[in-house]
């Protein structure tokens, strides 16, 4: 798009504002509202943010501001919000790209495959869920009919939802989304809309729209929705599941192969990558499941539905949806990420640990065809198959020692990211929970 596309955009479609976006490293949206007419300083000296008020940005009060400066290829309208449009921005300091803004961190890895000739490819599956809250601040399903033990692709669920749910694929659809499948997920209030892969880049900035769009329509509708990777202790938590492939310059599959002895149609250098995914998990664990509730969702067990469908296992299969990876023939499912994950920084980290992984000739080993939840760990352990780290500090550990990503994302921004979550771990240690004062508080 031109900048004179751009203003006649503008003009067809009555545009007053344009939201000039980036995102924290948790990977929530920030903007600025800037009239059109001064759209042009948005693509010039960029829309000024104080970087000390945004989260893991590594600024002091006094430093200089942090300036976002709009990519011309994302602008689209925000069709929930007639008279806006956003343009996704990309951090700068002192006329710098800005080390600590997770999508130059992508673009870093991006420029990594571009030197192999590839483009890589991903598809986001963001699952939500739509809640409501009482006066005492309690959250169930919006829809109060939702209460099926076993609630997945339940008819009535989702047409419940419909409007909700149409709306929301409607704007999406306006803006380029080729949306292909909607559901009701395994727990009461969760959905998930499946739209058409992409270029890695253009999934991450999707994926921001959609977690927008989600949000502020479910507002309209007076119901909260939540990419909160476990909201209720005893259902189904919320993955973003990463699907990957890389096409090189002659638009050949580089995973693909259907010579594959283990018939899952994956080449040398697929096993590699993921190889290389396995290798590093512990690690790439703390950069895909963020939060101290996203081991709330990898911990080993099973839920009320009979199974959690998250990965607390480091293993890849076939169809096998307990292992981290699983294998839709000829490409790989990431399952370990959860919809709290800064989809930037989750697909540089991704990017990294692959390449490491041909760049080493790494192998995976067999693949684990089973149902691992009915397997203890010491039998687990015993087929080669080690356990994710089952809490937020444990995953930070292995951060730490694991030098791959401070390497390759970035020695200053894993300093700055492992600090933050250190002290989301401190508070959460030093919160005392409604369990603890109902088991304890008579009984000493």
């Amino acid at each position: 798009m031109t900048i004179e596309e751009a203003k006649q955009l503008f003009a067809d479609n009555d545009v007053r504002f344009v939201l000039a976006q980036f995102v924290d490293i948790h990977g929530a949206a920030k903007t600025k509202a800037v009239p059109v007419a001064h759209f042009e300083d948005i693509l010039t000296d960029g829309a000024g943010f104080a970087g000390f008020a945004v989260w893991g940005m590594g600024q002091e009060p006094h430093d200089p501001d942090f300036m976002a400066k709009g990519d011309l290829s994302t602008l689209s309208l925000v069709p929930w919000q007639p008279g806006y449009a956003r343009i996704v921005c990309d951090g700068h300091v002192n006329d710098e790209p800005y080390p600590y803004d997770t999508r130059y961190i992508l673009q870093q890895q991006i420029k990594r495959m571009d030197e192999r000739g590839w483009t890589f490819y991903t598809g986001l599956e963001p699952e939500f869920m739509l809640l409501t809250k009482d006066e005492n601040g309690k959250i169930s399903p919006s829809d109060s009919l939702d209460l099926l033990e076993k609630p997945c692709y339940d008819y009535k669920g989702l047409s419940r939802a419909a409007a909700f749910l149409e709306e929301l694929v409607e704007s999406l659809i306006e803006v380029g989304f080729d949306v292909y499948q909607i559901d009701h997920e395994d727990s009461n209030g969760q959905f998930e809309i499946n739209y058409t892969y992409t270029d890695a880049m253009t999934s991450a900035d999707r994926n921001i729209f959609f977690r927008m769009a989600a949000g502020q329509i479910a507002h309209e509708f007076g119901a909260v929705c939540s990419f909160m990777p476990k909201p209720m202790s005893n259902r189904t938590g919320s993955g973003m599941h990463m699907h990957m492939s890389i096409g090189d310059a002659d638009g050949a599959m580089v995973f693909s192969d259907d010579s594959d002895s283990h018939n899952l149609g994956l080449s040398p250098t697929g096993y590699q990558f993921l190889g290389g995914l396995l290798d590093h998990a512990p690690a790439l664990a703390a950069l895909c499941a963020p939060s101290v509730n996203s081991y709330k969702r990898l911990v080993v067990g099973r839920s009320l539905s009979g199974a959690t469908w998250a990965p607390a296992y480091i293993s890849y299969g076939d169809n096998n949806r307990t292992s981290m990876v699983r294998i839709p023939y000829g490409r790989l499912e990431l399952r370990l990420c959860d919809s709290s994950a800064n989809p930037y920084l989750a697909t540089a980290a991704v990017i990294a640990a692959g390449l490491d992984g041909i760049e080493q000739g790494a192998d995976p080993g067999a693949p684990s065809n089973f149902n691992h939840y009915n397997y203890t760990i010491d039998e687990l352990q015993e087929k080669g198959i080690g356990v994710l780290p089952q809490d937020l500090n444990s995953a930070l550990d292995a951060l730490e020692a694991d030098p791959l990503f401070a390497e390759t994302l970035g020695a200053d921004f894993i300093a700055e990211f492992v600090m933050l979550k250190r002290m989301e771990w401190v508070e959460y240690q030093r919160h005392v929970s409604d369990w603890e004062v109902e088991r304890y508080l008579d009984f000493y």
